[in-house]
């Protein structure tokens, strides 16, 4: 009896999960060229740089395709002292990465899409400055990857509507 129980349970939740109309983000069609033919344009500074870099590794930009869509960027960047000592020393700060971004087509200039992404990261400050700098690296290197996550998902998101059925 417990021989046919478990094949019979897998059976029936493959076909309950089958029917359920359940399309994975990346199973739709379109979406993962549509993202790959995403072209990015960063603002000066290192915030913008990691963020462009980010972008391209999440969107997977093929650079030997003409891009059909340019997206464009501007980063507020802010740090906040939120850990203070006894003596009034900060030992953890908080950093904001606001992004407002803009998707425009390549052959018209239009714009299709635009949005605001938000991340926030903490990290602790050392008193060897070395460590303080590699630590406040490491914190716009963690925002800027959680600002380029959201934006993929919401240009996936995006792609995904749009693309047949």
């Amino acid at each position: 009896m417990k021989r046919f129980l478990l094949p019979g349970a897998l059976a029936l939740t493959a076909l309950a999960l089958s029917a359920c109309g359940f399309t994975p983000l990346y199973g739709t069609t379109g979406v993962t060229p549509g993202l790959a033919a995403i072209e990015t344009v960063a603002p000066a500074g290192r915030a913008g740089y990691l963020l462009r870099e980010q972008l391209d590794d999440v969107l997977a930009r093929n650079v030997n395709v003409a891009p059909a869509h340019r997206l464009t960027f501007s980063v507020d960047e802010k740090r906040f002292a939120r850990g203070v000592r006894v003596d009034n020393i900060a030992n953890r700060y908080e950093l904001r990465l606001k992004v407002k971004w803009s998707l425009a087509d390549v052959r018209t200039g239009t714009e299709i899409r635009k949005g605001e992404t938000e991340a926030a990261v903490t990290y602790d400050s050392a008193d060897q400055p070395y460590a303080a700098i590699a630590a406040q690296n490491d914190g716009q290197e963690r925002a800027a990857a959680e600002v380029a996550r959201k934006i993929q998902l919401d240009l996936a998101n995006w792609l995904a509507g749009k693309a047949p059925a």
